[in-house]
């Protein structure tokens, strides 16, 4: 049985306030096949003071002279009426709605939409209010870990267990939050890290250019991939320049999911179903490389070894030689038992 890889289309704020955009965006999650397309859930006033700066990333992938991270945010927000209607079109097009709440209001709000897990994003895993408020609603959460510490990532799940939720409940994506995330500074390997000394199940947040990362991580083992997806890296905004267009998350999908039935075998080597019809035609047997009559006493070199592999087996090419032929046989002929006395 193929263990299936949770797959988080991440929309994010790439919508940017517009309904119809948003539409599109789950579109383009539904027909590459995610299990579900995620948006955040936000009021700028909740999350970002007014002097706040903007990040080096969002500077440069959205030009201008506004650095305040504020004015950004509040053109991105998904309003509270919008989270209906998206949730009803993700049913219509068959896949899951979820979204990353950012403070304790966004939280409940989305618990009373019946939201199935909640996503803590990077940034709040050193809130430990928030951290507790989450906890309180006793679902499954995703651990996002941009920017941590293994300790960061062991004392925010210290406060989760603490407030009730239980280490199987837990999943901790290993992250990077540059936007893109320079493949020199990925470090998959701490994934396996957080699996190992911390005992939780992970996955893995992307952030870098194209798709090979996540399939790499999911060969290593992670059960949860999310990735950044847009209609356009050419539209204004601050993650777009950062995520896949719609046949890249397709193509993304895809080639999890192949990865996942690559991966699903017992781990025991023997020959697969689909090839052992090739053994007898690929493998070789002992056949006669001369002419020979009755009585003759085989040695090596009157011995070939030819395909098919239905005769005496080259590995017994010891117990051949040193044999009498019992009849004449002709060059190429294949050797069998019979053959021999």
């Amino acid at each position: 049985m193929i263990e299936k890889v949770l797959i988080i289309a991440e929309a994010g704020v790439n919508h940017n306030g517009d309904l119809e955009k948003a539409k599109m965006l789950i579109d383009a999650a539904a027909e590459a096949r995610a299990d579900f397309v995620k948006f955040q859930t936000f009021s700028a006033e909740r999350i970002v003071s007014g002097g706040a700066k903007k990040a080096t990333y969002q500077k440069n992938n959205l030009g201008g002279n506004d650095e305040n991270q504020f004015n950004m945010l509040k053109k991105l927000e998904l309003r509270p009426e919008y989270h209906q209607i998206l949730i009803d079109y993700c049913v219509s097009r068959g896949i899951k709605f979820l979204s990353t709440g950012f403070d304790e209001k966004s939280i409940d709000f989305l618990d009373k939409l019946f939201t199935p897990l909640f996503k803590i994003p990077s940034g709040e895993i050193t809130n430990k209010p928030y951290l507790e408020h989450i906890a309180s609603k006793g679902k499954p959460v995703i651990l996002s870990t941009g920017m941590t510490k293994l300790l960061e990532i062991e004392d925010a799940l210290k406060i989760l267990t603490e407030k009730g939720l239980v280490k199987d409940q837990i999943t901790v994506l290993h992250c990077n939050t540059e936007y893109p995330t320079p493949m020199s500074d990925v470090n998959l390997k701490a994934m396996l890290q957080i699996k190992d000394e911390l005992g939780v199940q992970v996955g893995y947040s992307d952030h870098t250019l194209g798709i090979e990362v996540p399939i790499a991580a999911v060969a290593l083992g992670a059960k949860v991939i999310e990735k950044h997806f847009t209609l356009d890296r050419r539209m204004p905004g601050p993650d777009h320049a950062a995520s896949l267009e719609p046949h890249e998350l397709k193509a993304m999908v895809a080639a999890i999911r192949n990865i996942e039935a690559a991966l699903s075998g017992d781990g025991k080597k023997k020959p697969s179903p689909s090839e052992q019809k090739n053994i007898t035609v690929v493998r070789k047997s002992i056949h006669l490389n001369k002419s020979i009559h009755k009585g003759h006493i085989i040695h090596e070199d009157d011995l070939i070894m030819l395909r098919p592999g239905d005769g005496i087996s080259p590995m017994k090419i010891d117990a051949v030689i040193g044999k009498s032929a019992s009849s004449d046989l002709n060059k190429f002929d294949k050797l069998s038992l019979e053959d021999l006395s």
